[in-house]
């Protein structure tokens, strides 16, 4: 008798177009046989999405803050409740409580993946009152969740010690059956790149700066909060022919940039938890690509560049001080050679194929 399929609802506020680690997981849950649903959202400059599973994104009325969050969750609320499934896949803190709550009053099983320590982002640490709102919603419904998993260790940890929960650890990192061949060549023409969200605490005011004292190209790849304050710094400081932004771009065009670089940058600052235990996807997908990389001086990001020795860890965000670990990193023949032999046996064993075990793991107890 044939078994019947499985049906897998996910759910994450953005427009799906470059959330790289839900599409891997989707994939890999396809992979298991289980029938995908991906929800998300629709926006006015959205790009069309392709995607293998089935996807749907909602057209809210509000954009932002606490009316979109409180729409999104309630639209999300409804559809799941008349929709048929068996698991329910929620992504961060913002889409929990709407599957936390069908969850319960359907009797379905409900997975949860922090793709970061959504209580300490830089956002919610300036903010108290809303932050408290959050970390009540939080201490709610985390202790009763039973199938979690998170992006590192540390944040693992600290959800572990705190709701007595079970988090496994899944990493956001390329898969190597997509690894970037075409390696990094250095060339006479430096480039600097940083991919990914152009939000406070990323250290793109001080990378920016710093272009004053590198001879070089920053590439920014990305959309976020302060993409406009960047841009009006880069005008004030008269750096338009040192910095280029692209916007966001698909998952496939900024895979052909990430190896076109000389350096990748992952140089968070820390502010709050979120950032101090960050393991950003973009340090994975430098690796992948073969390009060396400078990184904060922060645990899970310093322990990964030590471990494999492949890039040089930024010890000040001051932008002098920034500005000669990059020029370090970018000049120095002989380190650059080593770590470009190291980013080979890194990409090996870091890559998504040995992540995706534990998800294999925790969802097929739920077949």
């Amino acid at each position: 008798m044939k078994t019947k399929t499985k049906k897998i609802i996910v759910s994450v506020t953005n427009d799906l177009v470059a959330d790289n680690r839900v599409h891997k997981v989707c994939t890999s849950l396809e992979k298991m046989g289980f029938s995908v649903l991906l929800i998300g959202r629709l926006l006015p400059n959205s790009l069309e999405v392709s995607r293998s599973y089935a996807t749907k994104r909602m057209r809210l009325f509000f954009k932002k803050g606490a009316c979109f969050y409180a729409e999104f969750n309630l639209r999300l609320f409804l559809f799941l409740l008349f929709k048929k499934a068996d698991i329910l896949l929620a992504n961060d803190l913002d889409t929990l409580t709407a599957n936390y709550l069908v969850s319960k009053l359907k009797g379905m099983a409900l997975v949860y993946d922090s793709h970061e320590y959504f209580t300490e982002v830089p956002e919610l640490i300036q903010r108290p009152r809303v932050k408290r709102i959050w970390e009540g919603l939080e201490r709610k419904m985390l202790p009763n969740i039973h199938y979690c998993y998170t992006v590192c260790n540390s944040i693992a940890n600290i959800y572990n010690q705190k709701y007595q929960t079970s988090f496994k650890v899944v990493r956001n990192i390329p898969l190597q059956k997509n690894r970037t061949q075409a390696i990094s060549v250095d060339s006479e023409e430096k480039t600097i790149l940083y991919q990914g969200a152009l939000n406070i605490g990323r250290g793109l005011e001080q990378a920016i700066q710093a272009m004053h004292f590198i001879e070089a190209k920053l590439i920014i790849a990305g959309d976020g909060d302060i993409k406009q304050q960047l841009e009006n710094l880069v005008k004030k400081e008269a750096l338009e022919a040192k910095v280029q932004f692209t916007g966001r771009l698909p998952i496939d065009e900024l895979a052909k940039l990430t190896p076109t670089a000389n350096l990748g940058l992952s140089i968070e600052e820390d502010l709050g938890l979120n950032y101090r235990f960050a393991l950003p996807n973009k340090l994975f997908d430098y690796i992948h690509a073969g390009v060396p990389v400078v990184v904060s001086n922060l645990p899970e990001m310093k322990a990964i560049v030590e471990a494999y020795a492949i890039g040089a860890i930024a010890l000040s965000h001051q932008p002098k001080e920034l500005a000669k670990t990059i020029n370090e990193a970018l000049l120095n023949a002989s380190k650059r050679k080593i770590w470009k032999e190291n980013l080979q046996t890194a990409a090996e064993e870091l890559c998504w194929e040995n992540e995706e075990k534990v998800l294999q793991h925790l969802f097929l107890e739920l077949i």
